[in-house]
């Protein structure tokens, strides 16, 4: 193992000392205690099975079998989440084969960023998470399940269901995939006709069928954002039955691996065997998730997520962390935004496995650490395949299947990872570096200052854009509007960075893999709700963005900076977010939340 991976680690362990024991301890109290409908009153048993098939409620009174609480995410409006609808019925059949008895716990809500994009209901998206984490708590409350199988795929779903499984850390737990869609259009010739509608050069006919050819049928987007990122980061953390992340949602295989979910799931029930999702989850767990996410240039987002998750499981990290891991991680991956590809050609090159199989050989990676397969991360280095009737796991080649997409160790994109960490005298903020041509890695250029991006969005149709120039969007954070993506902001950037303006953009909210090749310095901490120096900046004022050494600095005077006041806390415009649409109901969300940084989250 690196020796600078090692080091990230034990800083980890050492930080996290109180709460991971505090944490492990309450698991210990839940697993001490008897266990079954044996231990629960009359009453709480008969409503529990109340309306199971008679001869599932005769086996659980009976036999005592294992009880799986299936949490599940299905919707229509979401395409990745379509597919979910048949799964119970897999799930149940499956189980019954195997002994075991089902019922689906709960659902949680699950909304799609692209639908919400620009629109009040954005605001929403970011505390989603954490409502899924609640909602994921309420459907295990209950308390009559040996073990748990969690069905989300998108951005915010997956860390959700992750948290709240973490607060169920006694339970084993498997998460169960659907798949990307088939492939659409290509990422870039949709980004181009974008750029096209926001010059005006095409109508909305023309930008809604590039629209509908992207995005046209059951399964995740295929570009590399948050949605397929976190299933990156499931196999890395073994929490997948290995290698189930990109198998299209009606291959033959998808229903053999979620099968094989639910017989995982009862193995790691069996005494011998016995791995419940909290012991699983350790420092060197995240840790290996870290360094996928880095490998692979995957989203931004997950340095809020990732932060949160280790939290529920009692562990401390933050973006210094990932900063030092960046430094010695690889880029193995070139998937889109990073790269031309989507994430069906990332999955015919390699995928995943080979990704993890070649950061476990180069030292990147713990192979023997806790998973769901019980073999360790080198189950995840391998390939499922049928052979006939059976699932089988074999080797992947020694070489890529294609080294434009993705690349052996000894041979990466990069010495080091797709993410990086800005600090300077704004605060501290992150870049998806992997993504900016190298001529755009350092930018230094007047601010033009934004309190919505709607403001953005008007100069530039009022052709008052047409400069180098820093675009500064603030009180975009947890606490002054939920963080939403900005993606709309992303065409009339690139139009403008493509005439061979110096554009950047500094925010404290977030644009994900959707900033494309602008240079974007997002998740800035402090925020402007909080005080943070973003809200001091004024037009005119220089800002140099470097992505090389990792520095974002307003180039005022010491002393004039450290005499400027913040402006704008107070201005009722910017509180317009808290009415409508449903904002009102996560008024304590945003009053409570804790910084990008600290996951932003509101249960702590």
């Amino acid at each position: 193992m690196k020796q600078s991976h090692i080091e990230v680690t034990e800083r980890i362990i050492e930080r996290s000392r109180p709460t991971r024991s505090a944490y492990l301890h309450r698991i210990d109290d839940y697993l001490n205690r008897e266990k079954g409908p044996d231990r629960l009153g009359c009453a709480n048993v008969a409503h529990a099975f109340a309306a199971m098939p008679q001869n599932d409620k005769f086996k659980i009174y009976a036999e005592k079998p294992s009880h799986i609480g299936i949490v599940t995410a299905y919707n229509e409006m979401l395409s990745a989440h379509q597919p979910y609808v048949n799964y119970p019925d897999i799930i149940r059949d499956e189980a019954r084969k195997q002994g075991a008895t089902v019922q689906v716990a709960g659902g949680v809500p699950a909304m799609c960023d692209g639908i919400t994009q620009g629109e009040p209901g954005m605001e929403l998206s970011l505390f989603s998470r954490d409502t899924i984490a609640m909602s994921t708590a309420i459907a295990l409350s209950h308390d009559v399940f040996d073990a748990a199988l969690l069905l989300g795929v998108c951005d915010k779903i997956v860390p959700g269901l992750l948290i709240g499984a973490l607060h169920f850390g006694h339970l084993p737990c498997v998460f169960v995939p659907a798949g990307p869609m088939s492939t659409g259009i290509d990422n870039t010739s949709k980004s181009k006709v974008r750029e096209k509608y926001a010059q005006g050069l095409c109508d909305r006919d023309e930008l809604l069928a590039s629209e509908s050819a992207a995005y046209h049928g059951a399964g995740t987007c295929t570009f590399y954002g948050t949605a397929n990122s976190n299933q990156m980061l499931l196999e890395a953390m073994g929490l997948h039955v290995p290698g189930a992340a990109f198998i299209h949602p009606h291959d033959g295989m998808r229903e053999d691996l979620t099968r094989a979910a639910v017989r995982l799931v009862l193995q790691n029930t069996k005494k011998e065997k016995f791995v419940p999702i909290g012991r699983l989850v350790d420092e060197h767990v995240i840790v290996n998730a870290m360094v996928a996410l880095l490998a692979t240039g995957g989203s931004t987002n997950h340095l809020i997520h990732w932060v949160a998750v280790a939290r529920a499981a009692g562990i401390i990290i933050d973006w210094t962390d990932f900063h030092y891991l960046a430094k010695s991680t690889p880029l193995l991956a070139s998937v889109y935004p990073n790269g031309k590809a989507d994430v069906n050609e990332f999955q015919d090159a390699g995928g995943p496995g080979f990704v993890i199989r070649e950061l476990i050989e180069g030292g990147y990676m713990y192979p023997d650490v806790f998973t769901v397969s019980g073999g360790g991360m080198h189950d995840y280095g391998k390939k499922p395949e049928k052979q006939g009737d059976t699932l089988v796991w074999t080797d992947y080649p020694a070489e890529s299947g294609d080294e434009t997409i993705v690349r052996t160790a000894a041979h990466p994109f990069n010495e080091s990872g797709g993410l990086r960490l800005l600090k300077g005298n704004l605060g501290r903020s992150v870049i998806k570096i992997s993504a900016v041509p190298e001529d755009r890695h350092i930018i230094e250029a007047p601010a033009i200052v934004f309190d919505a991006q709607e403001e953005l969005l008007a100069a530039f149709d009022r052709g008052e854009l047409e400069k180098d120039f820093i675009a500064v969007v603030r009180f975009q954070g947890p606490k002054a509007n939920g963080m939403p993506e900005l993606h709309k902001l992303t065409p009339p950037l690139a139009v403008l960075q493509n005439k061979g303006f110096r554009v950047a953009i500094v925010t404290d909210g977030r644009m994900s893999g959707a900033s494309g090749k602008i240079p974007a310095a997002i998740h800035l901490s402090p925020e402007a709700s909080a005080g943070g120096a973003i809200a001091k900046i004024r037009n005119g004022d220089i800002i140099r963005l470097n992505g090389t050494v990792g520095q974002l600095n307003v180039l005022v005077d010491e002393d004039t900076w450290a005499e400027r006041e913040a402006e704008g806390l107070s201005d009722s415009k910017r509180h317009h977010n808290s009415h409508g649409l449903g904002r009102e109901l996560f008024g304590g969300m945003r009053r409570n939340v804790l910084s990008a940084e600290e996951g932003a989250v509101t249960w702590l």
